[in-house]
């Protein structure tokens, strides 16, 4: 069973790839299960860039294909802020309940119907030869005038699905890999891990 370096420092992220990828023969590694202490700069100006540096970089340091994601909410009303800075929004130490008051405060006024925002994620599979593709997702939705729930992480509280009448926080994990963002790039790339050529060349597409 060929080894997968799922390359994301973030506990939570990783125990969602471990259980959308599990029925891939593949075995799914961790940083820590790798002894490799590295985080990446995400230096990116786009949700792509940012997850093919992560991609590359993790797969050149460990030798391992491995697999890196970038992902974060867009506001409409906010010009698509806080977008690729979503995880450092406001200061990277800044709690999410404070990030919470601020998209609150720069929304003050905004009706329902203009809160329209969306979860969007880019997943990068690379091998140390630099050879990757990437995939992505998107989940519609509206910001909310208060948090709602208390499942999932992040933004997930603020962020309503319409289609469900819920914000993420009160969809049951199950219910939230269905539709996420993430979970809409993880189903890509399980099909392009399914026919992961054996001995790639040294270039990149989409799919």
């Amino acid at each position: 069973m060929r080894p997968l370096l799922i390359a994301t420092t973030n506990l939570h992220k990783l125990e969602e790839f471990r259980s959308l990828f599990a029925d891939l023969p593949y075995q799914l590694l961790s940083l820590h299960d790798v002894r490799l202490d590295l985080e990446v700069e995400e230096t990116g100006t786009t949700f792509r860039e940012n997850a093919e540096l992560k991609a590359l970089t993790y797969a050149r340091a460990s030798g391992l294909l491995s697999l890196a994601d970038d992902s974060g909410l867009e506001i409409d009303a906010m010009g698509g802020a806080p977008g690729v800075y979503s995880a450092r929004f406001a200061g990277a130490n800044t709690s999410y309940e404070e990030r919470f008051r601020i998209i609150f405060d720069k929304l003050q006024g905004v009706p329902t119907e203009q809160r329209t925002a969306r979860f969007r994620c880019v997943i990068a599979i690379a091998e140390p030869s630099g050879y990757l593709q990437c995939v992505e997702g998107a989940l519609e939705g509206r910001i909310t005038e208060e948090p709602h729930g208390a499942h999932g992480f992040g933004y997930d509280p603020i962020f309503f699905v319409p289609a469900y009448g819920k914000t993420a926080a009160e969809l049951t994990p199950e219910e939230k890999n269905r539709i996420s963002h993430r979970g809409q790039a993880a189903r890509r790339a399980q099909a392009v891990l399914e026919h992961w050529p054996a001995l790639p060349s040294s270039h990149s597409r989409d799919v």
